[in-house]
């Protein structure tokens, strides 16, 4: 049975050149943390050591992407020249591991017509498997009606855009997530609350504007069991009827969104996913470097899960290879 995992990052020395340049201090929480003792150098390693790492984790395939906050930080014009690069040298790290790497396409959100013309690239020259994009650009949700034409790109090539977490907006980090010192208020504005909370209103906000009306068959992935939103549809279904939407709020999570851990390895969460939006819309991510599994700790949290053996398998790579099989090439 083999393991893919989607939501493991890297990082080239050239974006981190341009974060520290335009960001001397690094604001945003999650670059300091890539800077942080044994994260850059594993971030920036997609070759022996990464493959290394997947061994020793039980993972068979990785799906590399440009870790947080990619280049949606960034001015456009930098962000549209380095997005070719990024996404060429990882072209390269995936042709001398065939087989062990993948990539999502790294596209440069402040210039979406670029950066769909980038994912087009990405997908047909360079084979890749979609995208991840960060939850706002420009301090701007990416439900924003200028960004559709990345997802009018995706669904056109049936490819998958992974919904990855970012930072709140200064705004609304200063107003809920400080006053008690670091590094607990960068750590609540993201892995422990923050940027969840975020990211799932960002999928929220993409359904309510229109974005799955407009683009039926785009699929979303999102990490960290659904980012928070997922346990709250029953609730959000209050909108149903305050919303011009083709159908209830909850369906779209069952057609056109994916779910992955993250790196979040509860077998609890993974019950309720099933549950509420079926083994057929769930795939594993270990989120490395951030999360480090070892010993075997993946494959062991899929091969103990309390599932059946057809939505183990579901779960572990036939989801995974179905989208991939199903992405337009040419």
């Amino acid at each position: 049975m083999r393991l893919y995992a989607l939501e493991e990052h890297f990082l080239t020395a050239e974006v981190a050149e341009a974060w520290q340049r335009h960001d001397p201090r690094l604001a945003e929480p999650m670059m300091k943390r890539a800077f942080a003792g044994d994260v850059l150098p594993a971030l920036l390693d997609v070759g022996e050591g990464r493959i290394a790492a997947m061994d020793d984790a039980g993972i068979d395939t990785a799906v590399l992407s440009l870790t947080t906050p990619g280049l949606q930080n960034l001015p456009a014009a930098e962000a549209v020249a380095l997005q070719v690069a990024v996404n060429d040298g990882l072209a390269d790290a995936v042709r001398r591991h065939p087989g062990r790497l993948q990539g999502f396409a790294t596209l440069a959100t402040p210039a979406p017509a670029a950066a769909a013309d980038e994912l087009r690239r990405a997908v047909t020259e360079l084979g890749f498997a979609g995208t991840l994009v960060n939850a706002h650009s420009g301090g701007r949700a990416l439900d924003a009606a200028g960004f559709w034409d990345i997802y009018e790109a995706a669904e056109d090539l049936r490819a998958p855009v992974y919904l990855h977490p970012r930072a709140p907006v200064p705004a609304v980090d200063e107003a809920y997530y400080r006053g008690f010192g670091e590094p607990v208020d960068s750590m609540l504005a993201t892995g422990a609350f923050g940027w969840h909370y975020d990211a799932g209103l960002t999928i929220l906000r993409m359904i309510v504007a229109g974005v799955f009306d407009r683009f039926p068959g785009l699929q979303v992935i999102l990490g960290h069991w659904g980012e928070v939103v997922l346990f709250y549809l029953d609730r959000v279904a209050a909108m149903d009827t305050l919303v011009p939407l083709r159908r209830p709020i909850a369906e779209y999570f069952r057609t056109n969104v994916f779910v992955t851990p993250g790196g979040i390895s509860s077998h609890k969460y993974l019950r309720w996913s099933v549950e509420t939006v079926g083994a057929d819309r769930i795939m594993y991510a270990s989120d490395h470097p951030f999360n480090r599994e070892r010993a075997g700790s993946a494959r062991s949290f899929v091969d103990d899960a309390p599932l059946g053996d057809a939505d183990r398998e579901l779960i572990a790579y036939r989801n995974w290879e179905k989208l991939v099989a199903g992405i337009r090439r040419r």
